[in-house]
């Protein structure tokens, strides 16, 4: 896997690779990480994919790392491993 470039964002830890054919986003909170796959095939070039990085995509992402914690707690205390 290749690093292309980090990506600054004041809440999360942003980096974008290219492997196989695709460039992959990861995007990082604390213990949890989202990845992103996107075939070169099917934009320009990087920018594009920073590009997709507009708010309203960011948001979800703030809410599904939301949701990871809440369901990570949830089995914790369910298994009485927390």
């Amino acid at each position: 896997m290749r690093f292309v470039q980090d990506i600054p964002h004041p809440q999360f830890r942003i980096g974008l690779y290219a492997w196989n054919g695709k460039y992959i986003l990861k995007i990082e909170a604390g213990p949890y990480e989202q990845t992103y796959k996107v075939s070169e095939m099917d934009v320009a070039d990087s920018a594009d994919v920073l590009q997709m990085l507009d708010t309203d995509f960011l948001n979800r992402v703030t809410q599904r790392f939301a949701d990871m914690d809440t369901d990570w707690q949830a089995t914790g205390e369910r298994n009485e491993v927390f």
